[in-house]
């Protein structure tokens, strides 16, 4: 399910870094992004807190080996991220 408001609810400020991000990556924003810029108070901390956690937290494996693991599942998935 894809919403629609993700494309257009955003502030002025928001916009305008998203249309940096853009133009620096030369590619389109994607949603994860724009969701998390859209409500950051619903979503993005709480997500923001659990990837560090995850990904930087204390753990048998490397960050290397997470940010492997990581890349390969989502190569897996066919995930753009």
């Amino acid at each position: 399910m894809r919403l629609a408001i993700l494309d257009s609810g955003h502030t002025l400020g928001k916009k305008a870094l998203m249309a940096m991000i853009r133009v620096v990556s030369r590619q389109p924003v994607q949603d994860v992004i724009k969701l998390m810029l859209y409500r950051p108070e619903f979503f993005a901390g709480a997500m923001a807190q659990l990837t560090h956690e995850v990904m930087r937290g204390p753990s048998e494996w490397s960050v290397g080996d997470r940010e492997l693991m990581a890349a390969y599942v989502s190569k897996t998935n066919e995930c753009e991220f």
